[in-house]
């Protein structure tokens, strides 16, 4: 057995059964890239690499071939291994993924031109319809080049699909390991949320007593980061409005921060999405804040406490289906229900989660999810499944 065997599917099966092929260019961005074909690997993948002249100076094919657990193309012949690849048979590969793609390839490929291995599978992935991905890597002053720009267009008219890339030191760095396999999975899914705005709105909100002190909900922002991942995944255009969390958000997906309710309130300005989750800890009151920091040596304090604006009543104009989230302690399950159902009733939500904190931990939960028509479901498993049936509930 090959040692990538040993590492096959260890993280998810997401990318079983798909062939992927990795189309590696001359960036020195490519020494990533046996990190790059363990990852697709380590989520199921079947992945090939196809190495240029240029690239074959900074990764050696021998590397690539102990990542992949195949021989490395370099160079076509009789086989016609780009047909046999990406032709468009009924065995033919699932993506073609290149990344690092250097200006030179990118430009090669806007015009059709195949010269190397690498463009030449560009040319017939894309003429074929096949899926291709690019993860550009060049200098910032040759991504800002007109004709460069131009050739992005060309291509993102031809169905190429851009990952990044990252700007640092006037460099346009080629994307995370971790973005550039969350694409990947993202393009070979469901695809069924493709076209949907999603709004995630997640975290504690915080209060102020004063300039140092706030009043808080507990909150990790779990439930809200794994609602988001998975609408990417299933193709959604997402974005998720964190307050204060410490569960860490993926790069690929974007983040907006609030601090107060009154803070989402205004961010709310304007804001249209399809759908929008919200299993935040929103404050359901607010002291009057206090300027400075109140002394500490004080032996009491009196807070007086004004109830804050809710935010479900603004959401609901604005949205077609809206989600809500019920969370209690220690209450009978026929309460938790009946409470849960109100609160639907009173903000005509379209699904609302209800669940007992006390049977919430790290990755599980125990919750029901409740319809307008009155059925109700029990949900118990890891919260990445209570998210993607959410995600079913409301597409």
């Amino acid at each position: 057995m090959h040692p990538s065997e040993g590492i096959r599917s260890a993280k998810s099966r997401r990318l079983e059964g798909k062939r992927i092929v990795l189309g590696i260019t001359g960036s020195i961005a490519a020494v990533e890239c046996f990190e790059l074909a363990r990852e697709l690997v380590r989520h199921g993948a079947e992945v090939q690499a196809i190495m240029s002249p240029e690239a074959m100076r900074l990764v050696t094919p021998d590397a690539m071939h102990f990542a992949t657990g195949r021989e490395v193309i370099s160079q076509l012949d009789g086989r016609t291994q780009h047909v046999d690849l990406l032709g468009g048979y009924d065995d033919h590969a699932d993506l073609l993924l290149i990344s690092p793609c250097t200006a030179n390839t990118l430009s090669k490929m806007a015009l059709g031109i195949d010269d190397t291995a690498v463009t030449t599978m560009a040319a017939v992935a894309i003429g074929g319809g096949i899926p291709v991905l690019v993860a550009p890597a060049m200098h910032a002053s040759m991504l800002d080049h007109p004709a460069v720009r131009k050739n992005m267009e060309a291509l993102r008219g031809m169905g190429v699909e851009f990952i990044g890339p990252r700007m640092e030191e006037k460099k346009a760095k080629v994307a995370s390991v971790e973005e550039i396999v969350a694409t990947a999975i993202r393009r070979l899914g469901p695809m069924d949320l493709s076209g949907r705005r999603v709004l995630i709105i997640g975290g504690a909100s915080e209060e102020p007593i004063d300039e140092v002190r706030v009043i808080t909900n507990r909150s990790t922002g779990e439930t809200a980061v794994l609602l988001a991942t998975a609408a990417y995944m299933r193709g959604a255009d997402v974005e998720l409005w964190a307050g204060r969390m410490s569960y860490p958000v993926p790069p690929y997906i974007r983040k907006r921060e609030f601090r107060r309710v009154e803070e989402l309130l205004d961010m709310l300005n304007g804001s249209e999405n399809d759908i929008v989750i919200a299993p935040a800890a929103l404050s359901d009151y607010a002291p009057a804040a206090s300027d400075g920091k109140i002394p500490s040596d004080l032996g009491s304090i009196d807070l007086k406490l004004r109830s804050v604006p809710k935010v479900l009543p603004v959401l609901r104009p604005r949205t077609r289906s809206l989600v809500g989230f019920k969370a209690e302690i220690g209450l009978p399950e026929d309460e938790l229900l009946l409470r849960a159902r109100r609160r639907m009733e009173e903000h005509g939500l379209d699904l609302i989660v209800a669940n007992d904190l006390a049977s919430v931990s790290k990755g599980l939960t125990t919750a029901f999810l409740l319809r307008p028509d009155g059925a109700a479901t029990r949900f118990e498993g890891s919260k990445e499944g209570l998210a993607q049936l959410i995600l079913d509930e409301v597409r």
